[in-house]
């Protein structure tokens, strides 16, 4: 599943399509897509894991669930696109194996930006206000919690427990306050630490905990167990990382 900081990269190369007009639509998609033809794009936006197509009046997210992905002017998959828009000489923006769903309100009224890892209105003193009112919520499981960390997957969860030292299985209500305000703290900062290593195409060198057999620091197993309400894949040291 695409994290925050890949559907950052997403927008930022689709970029050129801003301003353009859909001249063709297919695909898959249940979706009225007709509506799509012949709209311009007048922005687009990301929040969490949703990437946003303003069409003025009315918007298309996009959520690449488990293993969606995109191509833009490239040659298309095997498989056929859940959405295909087209452009003028021959530009093309395709979608698979996603959900496509139109939203008719302001984007503004629908997203609470606050919440978004990735954006500038990113606010951590709400996130932690959040936290607080939910003690008894695990460390695993909020993080992964798209009302308080949207952006933040699976690959970020894990490396930001192993890198704040704290056990996947620990609530957040027992969390002293500063290893709290680690959690929201590396929250964002290794999102942004993901976006440039996936730039550059480094991001698996980095990783220190997702995936991996052995802590780089106590040189022991890796634990890894499915755990939470999310039941997704954890990767933790039991002795490094403290289960509070």
């Amino acid at each position: 599943m695409p994290e925050g900081p890949s559907i950052v990269i997403l927008k930022e190369q689709a970029g050129p399509f801003e301003g353009r007009k859909v001249l063709r639509v297919d695909g898959n998609t249940s979706i009225a897509k007709e509506r799509l033809k012949g709209r311009r794009i007048e922005s687009l936006r990301s929040w969490g894991k949703h990437f946003l197509l303003d069409l003025g009046e009315f918007s298309l997210r996009v959520h690449f669930l488990m293993f969606g992905s995109y191509r833009i002017n490239e040659r298309r998959e095997d498989r056929p696109p859940r959405l295909s828009l087209g452009f003028a000489r021959g530009a093309e923006l395709n979608f698979y194996s996603c959900s496509v769903r139109f939203i008719e309100e302001p984007l503004d009224a629908v997203y609470d930006w606050r919440a978004d890892v990735m954006s500038d209105r990113w606010d951590a003193a709400l996130a932690r206000k959040r936290l607080r009112a939910a003690p008894d919520t695990l460390a695993c499981d909020a993080l992964l919690n798209q009302d308080w960390f949207a952006g933040v997957g699976n690959i970020i969860k894990n490396e930001v427990l192993f890198r704040i030292r704290v056990h996947p299985l620990s609530t957040v209500g027992a969390l002293p306050p500063r290893q709290l305000q680690a959690l929201v703290r590396e929250a964002r900062q290794y999102s942004f630490d993901f976006l440039e290593w996936k730039k550059a195409y480094v991001l698996r060198k980095h990783w220190l905990a997702h995936t991996k057999r052995t802590c780089p620091r106590c040189e022991i197993p890796f634990v890894k167990a499915h755990l939470g309400t999310t039941n997704r894949r954890s990767f933790f040291c039991e002795r490094c990382q403290v289960r509070y």
